[in-house]
């Protein structure tokens, strides 16, 4: 019985051809064979699985090739390709960083530098997580990397640039793998199940490349591990089984539960979570891509490019995007993000994970700052257009005052009309007698301990509250135009709208917009 081979090795891509997301680099690769244009040392850094060992091996492979083809693609036909292949040749050495990263291995390096390649080709020296040697090591190869013996190469593969001496990037080609687009790896996934047989629903494919986060790699040891699961066809269902992750139904469920404000659900959820032994990081990843999701097709619509969701799964995120609003799902995104930081370290996780969703589900009655920025300003204008009144609207809104019943009738000449506004204050005689009495109160002591009434008046938002004014009228007859005139004198009110609604609803609507304000600035502070 012959030992089983991983999918991750048994499909690593031997020529240029099969590598995978990265074709601007392959192409440079390639022209520099053609052209001859080679560094002497070249540098490939990226995230973990994106091909970074293997576009150094494959180049290697087509710079020793007896027989490459015309576009420079080895021919894994001849006695170099295949020893690159298994791992045997002698003109090819990988060196692990992280074991061999003391500057005595080094030194070896530039002891046997010298020493020409066994089969006339390049001597090339792979060195993988060269970001693992010491400041020393790395020193102790400055001199031979900037000017090594003819014939010799060095690639150098590493997941942290970063770590690596400015001194080593400079005397380097360095090229940036990204990660693999997704849908790069659910095509290569389907054709890895194609080469086994095996049967493979396109949404378990689409479950894994996510899970895989851009690596290649990691999307194949996936598949492996699910395929070992099942003997049959393998299901969605099959794949959230065997990574510990929650369907996706659950996410819709919130969203109704959302909708109808059903507080239960919460800890409905988190019971089965914790009942089914599910991974609560896992959890909160899939509802912070919930809300990326709807937050997309609210912004972009259904058919956006950034979208990889089947027909039945859009139609469901239609519907719930439809529950939310672009500030709630942007809000709930942030909360989510440091929510699960929080989490992992909290003593009592289950309590911790029912007050997330809590919040979730509380989330469609909750005020964002850009909504209560808006009200404030809103409420701002109401009290200027309700106490700030010109003087000359207030005969549009004056109402019409009868005459007496023996006073004449009133005939309108087609004069204007004389309006006069009594701006003056009144005689204190006049106001006594205008004014209803009002008992006054004995001064209050004032209790240092004690605070006053936190209500704000009007002169606190620096407005004046509206001033009864008389207004005369003049009428007179026809007849007696020149000669009699009657002056009728009523006290009116300017304008139904410049009653002001009580103050203590405002005072409200501050106190809740005071408290989001500060939760909110305590939360960015710490």
């Amino acid at each position: 019985m012959s030992e089983y081979q991983v999918i991750a090795r048994k499909f690593r891509p031997q020529s240029f051809k099969r590598v995978v997301g990265q074709e601007a680099i392959v192409t440079t690769l390639k022209n520099a064979i053609k052209f001859k244009r080679l560094a002497q040392a070249y540098l490939f850094c990226g995230s973990r699985g994106t091909g970074k060992t293997t576009l150094a091996r494959i180049f290697a492979k087509a710079l020793n090739c007896q027989q490459p083809s015309p576009d420079g693609e080895p021919c894994e036909v001849c006695s170099s390709c295949r020893e690159i292949t298994n791992g045997s040749s002698l003109d090819v050495i990988e060196i692990d960083g992280a074991s061999n990263r003391g500057i005595d291995d080094v030194r070896q390096i530039n002891e046997t530098v010298g020493y020409g390649a066994a089969s006339g080709g390049y001597k090339i020296y792979i060195i993988d997580e060269v970001h693992m040697l010491t400041k020393e090591a790395f020193n102790a190869l400055l001199k031979t990397l900037e000017e090594p013996p003819p014939k010799v190469k060095f690639f150098f593969a590493t997941t942290e640039p970063h770590k690596v001496l400015p001194t080593i990037l400079s005397r380097c080609q360095r090229f940036n793998l990204s990660r693999i687009p997704l849908e790069q790896i659910v095509r290569k996934l389907a054709w890895i199940a194609a080469e086994l047989k095996v049967e493979v629903e396109s949404a378990a494919l689409d479950r894994l490349a996510q899970r895989a986060e851009g690596g290649l790699r990691d999307a194949e040891s996936l598949l492996d591990q699910v395929i070992a699961f099942t003997d049959g066809r393998l299901t969605v269902q099959d794949v959230d089984a065997i990574l510990g992750l929650m369907p996706r139904d659950i996410f819709f469920e919130l969203d109704q539960a959302v909708k109808e404000t059903h507080l239960a659900k919460a800890f409905e959820v988190a019971h089965r979570i914790f009942s089914e032994g599910k991974d609560l990081v896992h959890f909160i990843d899939g509802l912070i891509d919930h809300f990326r999701t709807i937050l997309l097709i609210k912004l972009s619509g259904q058919d956006s490019a950034f979208l990889t969701l089947n027909p039945a799964e859009k139609e469901k995120y239609t519907l719930s995007a439809r529950i939310y609003t672009q500030e709630q799902c942007l809000e709930l995104i942030s909360y989510l993000v440091e929510s699960q930081q929080q989490l992992r370290s909290a003593s009592f996780s289950k309590m911790g994970l029912e007050a997330i969703l809590l919040h979730v589900l509380q989330s469609r009655y909750r005020l964002t700052i850009g909504q209560l920025v808006v009200r404030l300003h809103q409420l701002e204008q109401t009290l200027g257009e309700q106490i700030n009144i010109e003087p000359e609207k207030v005969p549009q809104a004056t109402a019409v005052v009868s005459p007496p019943e023996e006073a004449p009738p009133i005939v309108f000449v087609p004069e204007p009309v004389v309006v006069s506004v009594v701006h003056s204050e009144p005689e204190p005689e006049k106001m006594r007698q205008s004014l209803p009495l009002e008992p006054k109160e004995p001064p209050r002591k004032i209790d240092p301990a004690v605070s006053e009434d936190p209500t704000p008046s009007l002169s606190d938002f620096g407005k004046v509250a509206p001033v009864k004014k008389t207004i005369a009228k003049s009428t007179s007859s026809p007849k007696d135009l020149p000669e009699t005139k009657h002056v009728e004198k009523k006290q009116v009110v300017i304008s139904e709208e410049s009653s002001l609604r009580p103050v203590y609803e405002y005072d409200t609507l501050l106190q809740f917009a005071a408290v989001e304000l500060e939760g909110k600035l305590q939360r960015h502070n710490s």
